[in-house]
């Protein structure tokens, strides 16, 4: 799978927002795969602040959302974690398993922010920007914003707003369990990134590609053989 080089990682704290200032310009909120026929997830596993973490991408065909590939890059994190710039922390790693990748994807759920950020620059969108390809932010809790009570049923949903702007939206996907956050990532536009998350879920809380993605980052789902 190509990516881009847009940047360099190695940079200062105040270096890595002024690249989410400027790269957050860049992202598309509208569009979307109209028919994906693949579905990536991807998820990272660091269990220390520093040293070695597993990045993983998994491929799903749809709507069948069997494993096609699956990629796992292992690798130090140079970085700790600093709110607001994780993508900084993890991209890099991430972007390894990727380009590992024989197909290319035609979404890429992302366990993380997308412009739910507070400089509108999350993982998902600087992933999407790196990859070019349509991406969600399909993250467990909230980084900035607030939003009303969802409803009880699976697809209900409640808008995501961060000073005076619509940056997501809370989402029920099962009932009796908490909502995830969704967000636009990159290419994609919100009411697209909702519903194409419903339709991977399967039951679950999270979307099936970030869960088995998690499951491989945490070396309990075997990589592709090179």
């Amino acid at each position: 799978m190509r990516v881009y080089e847009l940047h360099e990682w190695s940079v200062t704290p105040a270096r890595a927002r002024e690249i989410q200032s400027k790269l957050a310009g860049e992202v598309v909120s509208r569009g979307g795969p109209p028919g994906p026929k693949l579905i990536a997830g991807v998820d990272i596993s660091a269990p220390r602040p520093r040293g070695k973490a597993q990045a993983a991408v998994v491929v799903l065909d749809y709507p069948g959302l069997d494993v096609v590939e699956v990629r796992v890059a292992r690798g130090e994190l140079l970085l700790p974690y600093i709110p607001g710039l994780l993508s900084f922390r993890e991209c890099p790693l991430i972007l390894a398993a990727c380009r590992m990748l024989h197909c290319t994807p035609d979404l890429i759920l992302v366990d993380g922010q997308g412009v739910a950020h507070p400089r509108r620059l999350g993982l998902a969108s600087h992933l999407g920007l790196f990859l070019d390809v349509p991406t969600v932010g399909c993250a467990k809790s909230i980084l900035c914003g607030s939003h009303q009570p969802v409803g009880q049923e699976p697809g209900c949903s409640a808008e995501l707003i961060h000073d005076g702007e619509l940056v997501g939206a809370a989402l029920r996907t099962r009932a009796g369990v908490k909502p995830i956050y969704v967000s636009v990532g990159h290419r994609i536009d919100l009411a697209s990134a909702l519903h194409w998350v419903l339709q991977c879920c399967c039951g679950y809380r999270l979307p099936q590609p970030t869960r088995l993605a998690h499951l491989a980052a945490g070396g309990r789902l075997a990589a592709a053989p090179d």
